[in-house]
């Protein structure tokens, strides 16, 4: 079941492609009901089924759909996903927004359980980003759990990430850390981006909580993780690909972010098709 902010969001989606209604789908009577099957055309984690539900049923609450595969589950080629029955008007205006959240959804879970596969059996957690499709974030983080990622902070509100216009704002590593204790009454973690050791020594100096290693070579990596003997949690982030997350993963970090996997997706190609009764 969806919240009302979910429901909201594709409501949002609804009238922002129907406005002030479907002209086309005026071609076929009122009363007409038709049925439809959904095949996805790629192999693809499929996620979403709840937001493309709702979508037709804010159209017409009396449609029928019954899904062939659950949420987080593999679909092959052609494989049929589920097949929809009722009013032909409301199938019509409904199809390409109900596509667009399965089809993107189910992008950034695919990518995801990618990287998950990759390391799955070593001792690290892959985590997602702020890099999300405006108006989707929730979605896009929603489907890297499926896909068996984990979210970094949903927003600016739940975390705290010193990165480097912070600190050149603040003046210093160490003086932005000191701020960052002042102005927060809870007791969520301090992360810092570093670039190099030198600003990774300074931000372990003022007891940092994470460090966020960017865009450090492999080597590097590995004097870091020497370096820091366990004081604080790292995270690599920055350049990591499905070709390089094993080996990035086994220098000892216990983090690895990546952008990609809401930013960089590929849409699964789906493909609706309707009979009229």
């Amino acid at each position: 079941m969806l919240t009302n902010g979910k429901l909201n969001t594709i409501k949002q989606a609804l009238t922002e492609d129907i406005g002030s209604g479907d002209l086309t789908a005026q071609l076929v009577p009122a009363n007409q009901t038709s049925t439809a099957r959904l095949i996805a055309r790629d192999r693809a984690v499929i996620c979403g089924n709840d937001w493309f539900n709702a979508v037709f049923l804010q159209l017409d609450p009396a449609i029928e759909i019954e899904w062939q595969i659950n949420e987080g589950e593999t679909a092959e080629q052609n494989q049929e996903l589920c097949i929809l029955r009722g009013n032909s008007r409301a199938l019509l205006s409904g199809e390409r927004t109900a596509l667009n959240f399965l089809q993107t959804m189910s992008g950034t879970a695919t990518l995801s359980r990618q990287f998950y596969e990759r390391v799955q059996d070593l001792d690290v957690t892959v985590l997602d980003t702020r890099k999300t499709l405006p108006g989707l974030r929730s979605e896009q983080k929603y489907a890297v759990r499926c896909g068996g990622c984990h979210n970094h902070r949903i927003g600016l509100y739940d975390g705290i990430l010193i990165k480097e216009n912070h600190i050149l704002a603040c003046g210093s590593i160490g003086k932005a850390i000191e701020k960052a204790r002042l102005i927060t009454e809870t007791q969520l973690p301090i992360e810092v981006e570093v670039e190099n050791l030198e600003e990774m020594t300074e931000a372990l100096s003022h007891h940092a909580d994470i460090l966020l290693l960017d865009n450090f070579p492999e080597e590097e990596l590995r004097r870091a993780v020497r370096l820091n003997k366990g004081q604080a949690k790292l995270e690599a982030s920055g350049g990591i690909t499905l070709n390089n997350i094993r080996a990035i993963a086994k220098t000892g970090v216990d983090f690895v972010s990546i952008g990609a996997l809401t930013k960089d997706i590929k849409a699964i190609d789906l493909s609706m098709r309707i009979v009229a009764e």
